[in-house]
């Protein structure tokens, strides 16, 4: 077995992992100990990394060959790597012509590497001579960068991971951390556990497992972020909580925002958010007056119309109290993605540029001009993502060229979008998996490495560089992505000829790079470090043969361009990297990066002060109203990440949520008459879809939530115009913050009525390991044919160390105003494998009922193996747990044909899966906790919270492989409480007094 160093490709908390590889087979993951941003551990995806990378998936959902469509719509067709970067090559080549170099656009990820951003940053606006590149980044993080640049004057996070162990307070904002980066919530634990008394400050609209952990929850209504901290800074100048002497040393512009904030009373504030008056003066007291206050936000303040005025008032608070440049204490930006912050350090944004660069600033052009060889950058803002989809709907954009994202499930207003990709000339998808929905509406597919297979390096939260390494050959023909954009380049650089905006590049060698007006060391000849091909007058010198030497020399060029910038790491090489990881800036001579920022207090401005912004609170963009009387809100799933393109290949992942849904507060769902499960038709002004609506303790009224990953690959139905459904960016606004173009996919105004769809069907099936998810892509086609239709891998959830155990199967629900054809039941039936003579069945077809079930035999006991409920499909109540609990099935025979809800042959179901690792289920937590309650486990009821969830984890193990799973475990020991303590509030969950904290 060969062990392998490397990166996990989720969140931006940066988690090292070691994997395990036999051959050319990852066969193993675990986490590194010796890396700082996890110290081993590793959340319930990242610990099942190895599964997604296992052959029978990369079969199944890897685009592994380069695929051409002659026309949309039909199967593409393999070709070779030399055709289909011709054929690309020559289609960019002719619309540039036709059109100029703006008639393109390139939409690329913050799930790429540093190298593979900088190739495609440097093709777009040093070759073709447009800034048309933006990322999905623009969707996760451009807030916090416009925030920290307006505030700070540089997009970098002054504070670390270590400062949760020195704050006395922590304020977290628009993040459900314990599900967004698990592992940095796993420290926040650890640091409360440590230290009693530090107090934590918890504010969103929903009452995530992240508020199990806060001594305050502030239940805010969306999109009022603004309005509470500049009350938070009204009460801090009234109470006289402020550091005058810091603000007037350090700062500049607080006497306009102290006459803004007067008029940011209490009762105004706690009103516009809907909150206690006391709870905002006890948020104020905890934050100004601690030793050291850190706050941790993410997509609450990011995704909003109000975006970069949500990130700056927050950082106003900082300064405000100097609650920074120390130990404990700054605002810290938690990164969605895993290179989102690589991505904005090379300027991989339309209005970045290298180096944290601005493409606005004539000195700054002219020195990644002077650094590239070329006589200029273009000057245009480039189109920012929304803008980019809108200009290529409209017809101005003919070519998108989509890198590692899946635009058809991820951006706002998904019928622009999708009306974006039909209109355009010519589309390429550059992917590592053939299963997105962006795929479908490719011209060319470009097959791309993935984790476990590419080299090069990525930046998490904390600015902490980590390398990215290969365990395992590249699969099939994949290319890594740098060596697919490099090898265009090459081609369309020829092409272009004098047509080019830049048709003589200057040779490697021959330019060298501006002193910018804080560099404190002199420049270097730009061929520096570029090894062999540096002057073959080509914009792309590096190797292609050799990966290791050319992604090395791509990341040598990068390094180059920061010498004298905020984040010089001119002081790092791959060498480095390669014994740790690093954090920048790390600057030539310098042996280790800086952990803090602005601990001396001068910041990269053009005075040194930090700079007090003028925010002002606006409302959300489409506020609801008496037609779309719901506020929609969309968030992370604890086992899932984005479109789920890996996760969604693992049945176990859906364990804890097995089925797309909407939750709403049961009492909103009361007076709708809405029962658990019922189909809604969830309605905003852009779109609809058909969903399952469910109950949930977390909404606040007049609230909706849902999980931002149910796009068409799993939840989708049929319009009443025949067009298919969309998923959940269907509803969701492309309204965008002004300055950061970030849209407000945090909410959007809905409706919510019942949908009155009689006909149903249920088919659930247990599938070959390497059957399973190819039967998900011949279903998938089928679930337009319906109103309502969802499609979801799932298993026996075997615990983690015996995953050679585990199953996988299939569940596919759907709903209509009449039973289909005939022929599409059959379809169904035969993917499910219950096409043969050994099932069972029954038929009504003038009721349109009917039924199908199969038996396999395992020993001498019989098991379900596979069913289809069609028309009535009430028997799901008990036929659902049979087959998913694998129970037992000899007894009942014929009898499972029976419709109704109430079971021939009694079924105790094994319950909600909580532990995903080891699957424990919730009914086995109750039990235990009910044990307790009596006296058992030798805690009793006079135990303690931590006892009693000491005692579960001993006798249930859940909760102590990866530790998701804790926050909610620590609400279920709560909530089984016989008897509830004064101060407890609904649910179980203890509410601490004010009292107590002021």
């Amino acid at each position: 077995m060969r062990e392998t160093r490397s990166t996990c490709p989720y969140c931006g908390v940066g988690c090292g992992v070691i994997i395990e590889s036999q051959g050319n087979q990852i066969t193993g993951v675990r986490g590194d100990p010796e890396h700082p941003a996890n110290f081993g551990r590793l959340c319930t995806k990242g610990s099942t990394l190895h599964l997604t990378a296992s052959a029978p998936v990369t079969r199944q959902t890897r685009l592994l060959y380069p695929m051409r469509r002659e026309h949309r719509r039909e199967a593409a067709q393999r070709v070779s790597w030399d055709s289909a970067l011709d054929f690309a090559s020559e289609s960019f080549a002719q619309i540039i012509r036709d059109h100029g170099p703006d008639a393109v656009g390139f939409y690329i990820s913050g799930q790429l590497l540093t190298e593979d951003y900088y190739v495609f940053n440097k093709l777009a606006k040093g070759l073709i001579g447009t800034n048309n590149v933006d990322t999905n980044s623009r969707l996760c993080m451009s807030s916090a960068v416009a925030g920290y640049k307006q505030t700070l004057g540089a997009d970098a996070p002054p504070a670390c991971y270590d400062d949760v162990n020195h704050a006395q307070c922590i304020f977290i904002v628009g993040s459900n951390t314990a599900y967004a980066h698990p592992i940095l919530f796993r420290r926040i634990e650890d640091a409360k556990a440590k230290n009693p008394q530090l107090k934590i400050i918890f504010c969103d609209p929903r009452r995530t497992d992240t508020a199990e952990i806060a001594d305050l929850y502030l239940p805010l209504q969306p999109g009022t972020d603004v309005s509470l901290f500049n009350g938070m800074l009204h009460i801090m100048l009234w109470e006289g909580w402020i550091k005058a002497d810091y603000i007037a040393a350090h700062t500049s512009g607080f006497e306009a925002l102290k006459a803004t904030v007067r008029d940011y009373t209490p009762d105004l504030v706690a009103e516009t958010c809907g909150i206690k008056k006391e709870d905002l003066f006890t948020a104020a007291k905890l934050f100004a007056t601690s030793p050291a206050t850190l706050s941790l936000y993410c997509q609450g303040l990011n995704q909003s119309s109000s975006g970069t005025a949500k990130n700056a008032a927050l950082i106003n608070l900082h300064l405000a109290t100097a609650q920074i440049g120390k130990p404990g204490a700054g605002p810290f930006s938690l990164t969605g993605q895993p290179n989102a912050m690589g991505g904005r350090e090379v300027g991989g944004l339309a209005n970045l540029l290298s180096a944290h660069r601005d493409l606005a600033n004539a000195e700054h052009r002219a020195e990644v001009a002077a650094h590239w060889g070329v006589p200029s950058v273009p000057e245009a803002p480039g189109k920012t993502a929304v803008e980019m989809f809108q200009a290529a709907a409209d017809g101005e954009i003919k070519a998108l060229w989509i890198a590692c994202t899946n635009p058809a499930q991820s951006m706002p207003d998904q019928a622009t979008v999708r009306r974006a990709l039909e209109r355009a000339e010519f589309v390429v998808v550059q992917e590592a998996f053939a299963t997105t929905s962006s795929c479908d509406y490719a011209d060319l597919l470009l097959p791309a490495t993935t984790w476990g297979e590419k080299t090069g390096t990525v930046t998490n939260s904390e600015r902490r560089i980590s390398r990215v390494r290969p365990a395992v050959p590249a699969p099939g023909e994949t290319r890594h992505d740098w060596s697919i954009a490099v090898a265009f380049a090459q081609r369309l650089e020829k092409l272009l000829g004098a047509q080019s905006p830049h048709p003589n590049p200057v040779p490697k060698g021959e330019g060298v790079m501006q002193e910018t007006s804080n560099s404190s060391s002199p420049p270097l000849p730009l061929g520096e470090g570029r090894g062999e091909g540096a002057r073959t007058g080509s914009l792309f010198p590096y190797s292609l043969s050799d990966e290791a030497a050319g992604v090395e020399s791509i990341w040598n060029e990068h390094r180059e361009s920061t010498r004298g910038r905020d984040l010089d790491i001119t002081g790092m090489s791959y060498a480095m990297l390669e014994e740790s990881p690093q954090q920048w800036p790390l600057r030539e001579g310098q042996t280790t990066g800086k952990v803090r920022l602005y601990e001396d207090g001068v910041f990269p401005t053009a005075d040194g002060k930090a700079r007090f912004v003028n925010t002002v609170y606006k409302p959300v963009a489409e506020p609801r109203e008496s037609r779309y009387p719901f506020s929609l809100t969309t968030g992370r799933l604890r086992d899932h990440w984005h479109g789920m393109s890996r996760t969604g290949t693992l049945g176990r992942l859906f364990g804890h949520v097995a089925e797309p849904a909407i939750q709403m507060n049961a009492q909103d769902m009361a007076r709708r008459l809405l029962k658990e499960g019922d189909l809604v038709h969830v309605t905003s002004k852009r779109g609809s879809i058909v969903v399952p609506v469910q109950s949930s303790s977390e909404i606040g009224m007049s609230q909706a939530f849902m999980a931002m990953h149910w796009g068409e690959e799993y939840l989708s139905g049929r319009s009443s115009t025949g067009a298919p459904l969309a998923g959940v960016n269907a509803l969701t606004t492309s309204a965008y913050c002004p300055t950061s173009k970030q849209p407000e996919l945090k909410h959007a105004a809905v409706k919510i009525l019942k949908a009155e769809l009689p006909w149903s069907l249920l088919a659930m099936a247990w599938l070959p390991e390497g059957d399973a998810l190819g039967a998900r892509e011949q279903l998938k086609p089928l679930m337009a044919a319906f109103p309502f239709s969802s499609c979801v891998p799932f298993s026996n959830n075997a615990p983690l160390e015996q995953s050679s155990g585990e199953r996988t199967g299939l569940l596919f629900r759907a709903a209509a105003d009449e039973a289909p054809a005939a022929e599409t039941l059959a379809t169904i039936e035969r993917i499910l494998g219950l096409a043969g003579s050994d099932a069972l069945r029954y038929a009504d077809k003038k009721k349109g009922q009917h039924r199908t079930v199969r038996l396999v035999r395992k020993g001498d006991q019989a098991e379900l193996a596979a069913f289809v409920l069609a028309g009535d499909t009430s028997a799901q109540a008990w036929i659902k747990t049979l087959l998913q609990d694998e129970l037992p099935a000899q007894t009942y025979g014929r009898l499972l044909l029976l419709p109704g809800a109430k079971p021939p042959v009694t079924v105790q179901s094994r319950g909600k899966l909580v532990c995903t690792c080891l699957n424990v289920t919730d009914t086995a937590i109750a039990d235990h906790l009910t044990a307790v309650s009596h006296g058992g486990g030798g805690a009793g009821y006079l135990g303690t919270d931590e006892e009693r969830l000491a005692s579960l984890q001993g006798a249930l193990k859940c909760g102590t492989n990866c530790g998701s799973c804790v926050p909610e475990l620590k609400r279920l020991v709560r909530s089984a409480r016989s008897t509830q303590p004064p101060g407890s509030g609904p649910g179980g969950r203890t509410v601490i007094p004010i009292r107590q904290l002021a």
